[in-house]
Order: C-alpha cells, then structure tokens, then sequence
C-alpha cells in the first residue's frame, strides 16, 4: 500500500485487530444520512498545493480522492475521506470526518494492525474534534503524544492534516479554499 493513499477497503485483518467495514463507519459518523461517493482528480498543480498546505512531513501523493458526503433533508452533514497510512511497519485506516465549517467533527480508527497498545484511545482522538488546518494541527502545536505510541500519533496527526489539506483543495461543499 502506498503511505498516506486515500483509499476504500474492505478492513479484514488478523484477529485481535479493531477492524470496522466502511459501511460501519459511515453510519456511526452520519447517522440517518444519505451518504454518497465521489471521487475527486487533482491536477499537478492542485496536488502541489494540497502537499504544500498539509506541510513538509506529510506525503500527499495520490491524484484520485475519493470520499463520501452525507446528505440530510437536502442539506449537507459533513464529508468523510479514509485514509490508510503505516505505522510502525503495518497499517492502519482511519475516517477522518469534516463538517460543513471545515473542521474535523470525528477520527475513527477503521483498521489497526500494530499491536493493541499502540492503538490511539478514542479520549486522545477527540483532541482532533473542531480542529482546522493550521499550525496548532502538529505534535509541535496543540496535539498532545501519546506516551508508549509515538509513532501512533505521528501517524494520525499526517493523515488529519492530509486529508484537511485534500479537503480545502477538493472543496466539497463549494465554499472555496479555508
């Protein structure tokens, strides 16, 4: 797999492994919403500013974004992009919801394969909630280590601001770059 893909897959791992399917996750994300598919193709020039925004140690790679926008009454709910990255020398998946506001609303581990204890407790994800792409998205700014799961937290605080990034860029919900 390549590092920091946006990918969908169908999470079936060794057992022990969290693992939810993509139609879990949207539902625990936007529940009673319409949720639809779409897949975005970037330019070169629209993957250079998505990599410039997400910053120099997040790899914003692929050209193909796909992601899933949740309707409800006709009015959108929020976005959801998954992302898989490596850890440590396994991969995890996460969801990473946006709202309409462009902050992030959830991050859900979908996938995680790295023994248990470097899984990120759902206390330490929270952190991410109302976040926007900015300098305080970092392990240098407002996001807190996880002690014992270093490589955890870089991991989850890359994809977070990948997808922020492939989300300005992308534009969703057509309200221009934040």
């Amino acid at each position: 797999m390549t590092t920091g893909a946006l990918v969908v897959l169908a999470c079936a791992g060794p057992v022990g492994a969290q693992t939810l399917t993509q139609d879990e996750a949207l539902a625990l994300a936007f529940p009673g919403a319409e949720v639809e598919r779409r897949t975005a193709f970037l330019d070169d020039t629209q993957l250079a500013r998505a990599s410039s925004l997400a910053g120099p140690d997040v790899d914003v790679e692929s050209t193909v974004v796909t992601y899933y926008v949740a309707m409800r009454r006709g009015e959108p709910a929020g976005v959801a992009y998954f992302d898989v990255d490596r850890v440590r020398t396994l991969p995890q998946v996460l969801m990473i919801v946006v709202g309409t506001d462009g902050r992030v609303v959830r991050v859900e581990t979908v996938s995680f394969r790295e023994p248990p204890e470097y899984r990120a407790p759902e206390g330490w994800l929270a952190q991410f909630h109302g976040r926007v792409l900015d300098d305080q998205l970092s392990l240098k700014g407002a996001i807190a280590n996880i002690t014992g799961a270093t490589l955890t937290s870089g991991a989850v605080t890359r994809a977070t601001r990948r997808v922020m990034a492939l989300h300005s860029i992308i534009d969703p919900f057509g309200v221009g770059a934040r």
